[in-house]
């Protein structure tokens, strides 16, 4: 048995865990607390322990063990690192998505480590914690692999500051095995014995939930909810019933180093331990706050310096995220000088209110401004997550009155200003593995506006350019939404009625983009309407439409009047997700319908013997000039994986899987092979789910080209 190196990077998940006030209480019995700790065990004055994001997301590290393909015999968990990013509430259910992350070898005898990083969300949208586990495979090193970092932790060269024993009773582990780690080598003498071990050993997990209890203990007594990082090394294993001790050592700054050790052997087992805390006060206002938290997090908001812009900077700065505050300062057709004193005005208000700004008075308008736009982002804090384009300038006149120079400026800054700053964003994002970018659609666009010919065009086209980049940066984890705003702004003022300035405030329309920009929203490509506290989401739908005449033969204009009202019909109306599926209806509509198998050959082909036969089919005149490579991913009976490299009209075929594919197919055996026998229209198994295509969707036209089944 080996290890799957191909697992790498592949989703796990989503895991759903419920859980109750009585799982966090049998968590913390298992982990040593009793009645000199009610507040962990007492549902009445109940706090979770931090740690109990272990025991909640055991499902994700079972996965990992087995998707690694790891032998279970010799596997052991290495390491722990767990970010907290809110309080654990006393239930509810959670989420978790994650993936292994790295695959490490430590050599022939010393054994290998496989790395995983989970994220889990609470169901009431709050991301409450992420995971990073690292598991010991003794048995399985030796595969010629990378032997990863090294750490470089060292304990200070002193006495501890504090020291807490413990002695975990002798039946310990059968208690702590009930928040659901039942793994044998903890109750089972005769594997514990097969995996070289006396008898069944301590969970390491177990002994984390003591060191956990500790360092809250000595360090911020009574307020678990401070915890912002634990992190540990299972250095040895403990046998149940051996006393222990936690040793801290503070390091200031609200950060300390501690070890447990075997008070028997003196055998360090859990060693390199990292805790890390925030203030009572800094507590105090994320509670206030709620869940959705952008710590740690860079964002860019053009169009900042007044209104909608200056409300969404201020709300994620409140929620930690650092902010690029970009305006140019102009009023609000654009004319007139630039002036640094809006954007200025709006970091002075964040920084009064503890957060990170930065001004940038940078042109949208322009390819340099742009750019220089995020280089702001990433010189001053180093990253970038988070992409609002709300720039915007009014020049409405009726159309017949409308000069060019109205229409480019407009264009100009909604449109191509839109363009400019997300190219560069983009390819940061894309590259990070992350990404939020929010457009600002408008009513206007999304259905007509009298005098706003212009504004209606720009806005309608970044629908065009949310729809496309939605689909661009699936892959890549960057999630593209437009809002359409109805707000009370400086370019609003004049066509809002008085009467409605007050309902309407900027401050009704933040919190969907606040959640837009989250890490906790799924939804990417579409669009949503905001005001007053109203919000609802806009979208295109395509009618069943008809076939009108005999296929082939093109119907007359009085064909089509005849059936207008059946063409017409928004009855059973769909979404559809991208220009590729519109041919969906369009095939289906002309599909033979036949009640008779299709014939089966007494020599069917097989997947890989389809594969061998590639260069027999290959068509080298269709491949000049090409340099693409296709990977399949053939499911089912039959199937594996395959790679097509092409360059230059020369082909090689590979079984395996290639660094860098341009575009990736997945089917299932059976539909491949009736792709090639021609029974199946790649169109029609495009547009019902039976064909995915990952990476560049127009290279994968050339395959029915480059090869003739």
């Amino acid at each position: 048995m080996a290890l799957d190196l191909k697992s790498i990077g592949v989703g796990i998940g989503p895991l759903e865990k419920e859980y109750s006030w009585k799982d966090a209480v049998i968590y913390a019995l298992g982990v040593g607390a009793g009645f000199d700790e009610l507040d962990y065990v007492f549902e009445n004055r109940l706090k979770v322990l931090p740690s109990f994001s272990i025991a909640s997301v055991f499902d994700f590290l079972a996965q990992v063990a087995i998707k690694s393909n790891a032998d279970l015999s010799g596997i052991l968990h290495g390491e722990q690192d767990i970010i907290f990013h809110g309080p654990i509430p006393t239930g509810g259910a959670l989420h978790t998505t994650g993936a292994i992350t790295h695959i490490f070898d430590k050599g022939p005898r010393r054994g290998a480590l496989v790395v995983a990083r989970a994220d889990t969300f609470h169901s009431d949208g709050q991301k409450l914690f992420t995971n990073v586990f690292t598991l010991f495979c003794r048995k399985d090193g030796g595969f010629g692999g990378e032997p990863g970092p090294v750490d470089s932790w060292q304990a200070p060269a002193r006495e501890p500051d504090c020291v807490e024993p413990a002695l975990p009773s002798p039946e310990q582990p059968l208690l702590y095995r009930m928040s659901g780690d039942i793994f044998p080598l903890h109750v089972d003498p005769a594997f514990a014995v097969a995996s070289g071990f006396q008898k069944p050993i301590m969970h390491g997990l177990c002994t984390h939930g003591f060191a956990c209890r500790a360092v809250i203990k000595h360090l911020f007594p009574g307020q678990p909810q401070r915890m912002t990082r634990f992190k540990v090394r299972f250095s040895r294993p403990l046998y149940p019933g051996v006393p222990i001790s936690t040793r801290i050592w503070k390091l200031g700054g609200r950060r300390a180093f501690f070890q447990v050790v075997n008070e028997e052997s003196g055998e360090i087992v859990l060693d390199r331990g990292v805790v890390e805390w925030m203030s009572q006060e800094e507590s105090q206002r994320r509670q206030g706050l709620g869940g959705i938290r952008f710590d740690g997090q860079v964002a860019v908001i053009t169009g900042a310096g007044a209104g909608l812009g200056r409300c969404y900077a201020l709300e994620l700065a409140r929620r930690g995220a650092s902010v690029v505050v970009n305006d140019l300062g102009t009023s609000p057709d654009g004319a007139g000088s630039a002036s640094p004193a809006a954007a200025d005005a709006v970091v002075d208000e964040i920084t009064a209110l503890g957060g990170r700004a930065v001004a940038s008075y940078d042109s949208v308008a322009t390819v340099e401004g742009a750019e220089a736009i995020i280089r702001r982002a990433l010189d001053s804090f180093g990253r970038l997550d988070i992409l609002v384009n709300n720039a915007g300038v009014l020049r409405d006149r009726s159309f017949h009155k409308m000069q060019p120079q109205e229409w480019d400026t407009v264009m100009a800054v909604h449109l191509d200003g839109a363009f400019n700053v997300t190219r560069p964003a983009f390819r940061h994002m894309r590259q990070a593995g992350y990404g939020r970018i929010v457009f600002t659609s408008s009513a206007a666009g999304l259905y007509g506006n009298f005098g706003q010919t212009n504004y209606s065009a720009a806005k309608l086209a970044l629908v065009g350019l949310l729809n496309s980049l939605e689909l661009e940066g699936a892959r890549y984890g960057v999630q593209v939404n437009a809002v359409a705003p109805i707000a009370t702004t400086r370019l609003t003022r004049g066509i809002i009625p008085p009467r409605y300035h007050d309902l309407l405030q900027p401050e009704m329309v933040a919190p969907l983009v606040l959640y837009l920009c989250s890490e906790v929203c799924p939804a990417s490509g579409q669009i949503f309407e905001a005001g007053a506290g109203f919000f609802n989401r806009v979208a295109l739908l395509t009618g069943k439409g008809t076939v009108v005449g005999e296929p082939g033969v093109p119907p007359s204009p009085e064909d089509l009047a005849r059936a207008m009202d059946s063409i017409k019909s928004m009855d059973g109306a769909v979404e559809i997700a991208s220009a590729m599926e519109i041919m969906g209806p369009m095939l289906e509509a002309f599909q033979a319908d036949s009640s008779d198998p299709a014939p089966v050959s007494d020599a069917a082909p097989s997947v890989e013997g389809l594969f061998r036969r590639m260069p027999e089919v290959f068509q080298p005149q269709e491949a000049a000039g090409l340099d693409v490579t296709f990977q399949f991913e053939i499911s089912g009976e039959g199937g594996g994986e395959w790679y097509a490299c092409i360059q230059d009209g020369q082909l090689q075929v590979r079984e395996g899987v290639h660094d860098s594919p341009t575009t990736t197919i997945e089917m299932s055996a059976v539909d491949f092979l009736d792709f090639a026998a021609g029974k199946l229209d790649a169109m029609q198994a495009y547009t019902t789910g039976r064909l995915k295509i990952r990476g560049d969707l127009m290279k994968s036209q050339l395959i029915e080209k480059l090869f003739a089944f």
